[in-house]
């Protein structure tokens, strides 16, 4: 049992203002493993505060000198990655091989990318007579989420430090152990006080007076649309930027030309990565429908080889979820599927056979899915797969794109045909043929995943304002 009843502000560790705290659970056990302090407005005004006075001084340095900081934190992160991996497993229940070839090392995946777009992006141009600058936004509120603690945080801090703004983070109170890793890093790598702040606590008492807070010019936020929906609105009467990354739920077309068992037993895995608490999961397989039968038993059998458990056992693939409450609301899920008459192939309600404790849940698929059930439109956010049978490849894509969602797509099949489908999703992202995740390209989604886009230049630009200096050049 560790305690963590401190917040990171002005470069120390110093005392909460209220005397709230909540207990960390392992979820593979049900025990606690920790306990933190939960903050409230009080503690983001002393934040923002410290950020606020910190922005002049660092929004003058240079970029060598940004450059600098950004590697002795790479190489503070990489001293402490097993602490970091070990840290995610136990919060919020990915297997630690996972954690360890994942989860961790997205960290340094963002911090390298951050480097290498400050070590060549154009601050300034000049057009004319005119000088098009790009400035540092100004002090940013990150308020960021369990399922991937490191990712989330990082695809923040580090574009927001390379481009010279200050920031508060909240992280998620339910994966508070890896985000105070984290801060002790800053901390380790000299980064100046003020620039890092981070205060516990959840979306009412620290997200919302982030959000409203008129001392804070920008919000990035990643999680559900209904939070994400009440930051908008939180942030509204003080016109900040928001940038939002929000739910997912993403088609995985299979093409008539794909390789069907390679094509079935990827989209399964894929699936149920990070026990499916992925906001980019591909959790709505599409098939061609006189290949459905086939491939629903191809997805059987390939869910029902991956072993669920203990999350520190190397042989172990899908660990619990993060919390009791998600796992009530998988399982409303799961048998919300059963009732409304799709054909439940394996997996179901209650706990996987042999687990008497922990929240683990069966890995679970659904075939002869309809695109109108409730587990072909709601985020399960959590080991379900559902397949759904098409005529043809224009009924795929009208299938794919009817969803509120539009954050991934995936696409099986002949590269010429992928390319054609891939052009019609209404997603902010699509991969082709297994193709993995890139870190210089943009993340991000359509419609209600979300607006803004992070990773790369396009994550940097989020934090940065433009300014048109006009007379800068005399005139010719």
């Amino acid at each position: 049992m560790q305690d963590r009843l401190q917040f990171y502000i002005d470069g120390q560790w110093v005392a909460p203002e209220g005397k709230d705290t909540h207990d960390v659970i392992n979820p593979a056990t049900e025990e606690p493993i920790a306990k933190i302090a939960m903050g409230n407005a009080k503690d983001v005004d002393k934040a923002v505060a410290a950020a606020r006075k910190a922005f002049p001084a660092f929004s003058q340095t240079s970029r060598e000198e940004r450059l600098e900081l950004l590697g002795k934190i790479t190489d503070a992160y990489k001293a402490r990655y097993d602490e970091i991996a070990e840290a995610i497993t136990l919060e919020m229940g990915a297997p630690l091989a996972f954690s360890k070839a994942a989860q961790a090392g997205t960290g340094i995946g963002h911090l390298k990318a951050a480097q290498k777009v400050l070590s060549n992006f154009e601050f300034e141009e000049v057009r004319g007579t005119t000088q098009i600058r790009h400035e540092p936004v100004g002090v940013c509120g990150l308020i960021t989420p369990w399922n991937w603690p490191v990712n989330q945080v990082m695809v923040k801090v580090a574009p927001a430090l390379a481009a010279g703004c200050t920031m508060v983070l909240k992280p998620s109170e339910e994966s508070p152990l890896s985000a105070a890793i984290l801060a002790d890093i800053m901390h380790e790598a000299g980064v100046p006080a003020g620039v890092f702040n981070m205060v516990n606590g959840d979306g009412e008492n620290v997200g919302a007076p982030i959000a409203s807070h008129p001392d804070i010019d920008m919000v990035s936020f990643t999680g559900s649309t209904r939070a994400g929906i009440l930051v908008a609105k939180a942030a509204a009467d003080t016109v900040k930027r928001v940038a939002q990354e929000l739910g997912g739920k993403s088609p995985n077309i299979i093409l008539k030309s794909a390789d069907l068992p390679k094509a079935i037993k990827g989209g399964v895995i894929n699936c149920y990565s990070n026990a499916g608490q992925s906001c980019n999961a591909p959790t709505r397989m599409l098939v061609p429908a006189e290949l459905h039968d086939e491939a629903a038993e191809l997805a059987k059998a390939a869910a029902e080889k991956l072993v669920v458990g203990d999350p520190m056992d190397e042989a172990t693939r899908i660990g619990p979820v993060v919390n009791k409450s998600q796992w009530d609301k998988i399982q409303g899920l799961i048998q919300a599927g059963i009732d409304e008459g799709a054909t439940l192939v394996t997996g179901g309600t209650g706990l996987p056979e042999g687990v008497n404790r922990g929240y683990y849940v069966r890995p679970t698929v659904f075939a002869n899915v309809k695109n109108d059930m409730t587990i072909a439109r709601e985020e399960i956010f959590g080991p379900v797969l559902s397949i759904l049978p098409y005529k043809d490849e224009a009924e795929a894509i009208r299938i794919a794109n009817d969803t509120p969602y539009g954050l991934s797509g995936y696409v099986v099949g002949a590269l010429d045909e992928a390319r054609k489908v891939a052009a019609q999703l209404r997603t902010g992202m699509v991969h082709i043929n297994g193709a993995g995740p890139d870190f210089g390209a943009p993340f991000g989604g359509y419609k209600q995943s979300g607006n803004g886009r992070e990773w790369g230049d396009f994550g940097f630009e989020e934090f940065l304002e433009v300014k048109s200096v006009m007379g800068f050049e005399d005139a010719a």
